[in-house]
């Protein structure tokens, strides 16, 4: 029996909303987005993930057209959303117009109080890189009424590294705001990104909400891929016809890393071995 099993607490309904901004749309993103959080939290969701940059769109053609749809962390929409939330977690993602001017691919977690923290994403995947700047500080684990929980965007989450640092500083939950375009797999195999959230989640017993997007935009298609991971790597839910994903998830688990009564996801660690520089060229066997 593991401690998943023998720690239960309440349980908190995580609800992923697949939606499909249009790219330059700002006005017309941000009001989908309003009322998706509204009906969601109506239907009971308590924390709720909406898509990377799902207020601008993501396939822009100039640095011009992603600053025109950009925004700045104390914009009134973020109050907003707080207020079709009622009492629930909002965390989506958003081309941030940061103080110093550049642009920053970013994700705003919300609740009763309006925007509690923005973090911006630090791993850009390929065309961002021309109109966003990689953010430099270390993905937020956010105390909320519901527990605590860890923030990164799209592609940061396939750095094992980033998973491992939210789980050590005691994310009881990581949600994952993506965009991922679609690419080629063998047939019936996962999108490749939810292989890497589903080992992420069972190596650190930590659950993954990770919310993808639909549509297609400029010609970009996309995995479609939202999927809730629980802490033992096993999916909860994924998103059906209408794009949303709800899962019931026990968050108390978490705190509970036992393997076996002799194992633990975290105790086990060794990291006195693992930041070694040394590169070693020499056989195991000599």
């Amino acid at each position: 029996m593991t401690g998943d099993a023998a720690v239960m607490g309440p349980m908190v309904t995580v609800a992923c909303l697949e939606l499909a901004p249009e790219v330059g749309e700002l006005a017309r993103n941000a009001a989908m987005a309003s009322r998706a959080i509204g009906t969601a939290a109506r239907s009971g969701a308590q924390v709720i993930v909406l898509p990377e940059l799902v207020t601008s769109g993501y396939c822009f053609e100039s640095n011009d057209e992603a600053r025109s749809v950009s925004i700045s962390q104390d914009d009134p929409l973020f109050d907003q959303w707080s207020a079709e939330a009622g009492g629930a977690v909002v965390v989506a993602g958003f081309a941030e117009r940061g103080d110093d001017e550049r642009l920053y691919n970013s994700a705003v977690l919300i609740d009763t109080s309006g925007a509690r923290t923005v973090y911006r994403k630090t791993h850009l995947w390929d065309t961002e890189q021309l109109f966003f700047t990689a953010g430099s500080a270390a993905a937020p684990v956010v105390p909320t009424a519901f527990g605590r929980i860890g923030v990164m965007v799209c592609y940061d989450m396939e750095f094992p590294e980033m998973t491992r640092s939210v789980a050590l500083r005691g994310a009881d939950l990581l949600v994952v705001p993506t965009n991922w375009p679609w690419a080629q797999r063998p047939a019936g195999m996962p999108a490749g990104e939810i292989v890497i959230a589903m080992a992420a989640a069972m190596a650190n017993r930590m659950p993954i909400a990770c919310c993808d997007r639909r549509g297609t935009e400029r010609g970009q298609r996309w995995h479609q891929a939202t999927t809730i991971i629980g802490g033992d790597g096993w999916p909860l839910a994924t998103a059906g016809p209408d794009g949303v994903a709800v899962a019931e998830v026990d968050l108390a688990a978490t705190r509970h890393k036992h393997l076996s009564s002799r194992n633990d996801a975290l105790g086990d660690r060794r990291p006195d071995i693992y930041s070694r520089d040394e590169v070693s060229t020499t056989r195991p066997d000599g």
